[in-house]
């Protein structure tokens, strides 16, 4: 059976919730409201597993906040042995537009420290990403309140349906593979 690690990053606690930094927490919430799995508390995070089609699925939220998201997908890929080129990062991304989709096979950390924290316990930057874009809508020196900032009215009414459009990312990846779901999903 094939497996899949599939990592939403994010930070734990109530005040980040709805921030959009935390997309990659709404996207797995999203996908596991939808097949109806429960997340549990596991080591080093949040986790839910389903299968799809012959092949399992962990959904995983890392509980070491954003700067440590590397000991997270480091231990569980150690766990269930999954290679890297099975593992799934979500991250927000500030160069992309609003609900912009980017998937890579590689690349670098752009300056964000989930994907940096990855990269460094992982010694390599080969590994499948999912950028969904927050744009950069914001003053000189905001960034970090825009990017800890919750959805505006417009971006709430607009995410649903690129939610659904990421939790069909995810399924793609798994039965379809990476270069497939770049093809079909990338722009979109």
């Amino acid at each position: 059976m094939k497996k899949f690690l599939i990592v939403g990053l994010g930070n734990i606690g109530a005040e980040y919730v709805n921030t959009r930094h935390n997309i990659g927490f709404k996207v797995v919430d999203h996908l596991a409201r939808k097949e109806s799995v429960e997340f549990q508390t596991a080591k080093l995070g949040q986790m839910a597993e389903y299968k799809l089609k012959g092949r399992t699925l962990f959904l995983l939220k890392p509980n070491t906040y954003m700067n440590l998201s590397g000991k997270a997908v480091k231990y569980w890929m150690d766990k269930e042995n999954i290679p890297a080129s099975n593992v799934l990062i979500i991250t927000d991304d500030l160069n992309l537009p609003f609900g912009s989709i980017r998937i890579r096979t590689k690349g670098s950390d752009g300056g964000h420290n989930g994907l940096k924290s990855i990269q460094q316990t992982l010694n390599t930057s080969e590994y499948p990403r999912f950028r969904f874009g927050i744009s950069d809508e914001f003053k000189k020196g905001k960034q970090v309140d825009y990017v800890l900032g919750e959805w505006n009215d417009d971006e709430k009414a607009k995410l649903t349906e690129r939610l659904d459009i990421s939790a069909e990312i995810i399924q793609s990846f798994a039965l379809a593979g990476l270069e497939i779901t770049m093809t079909s999903f990338n722009g979109k």
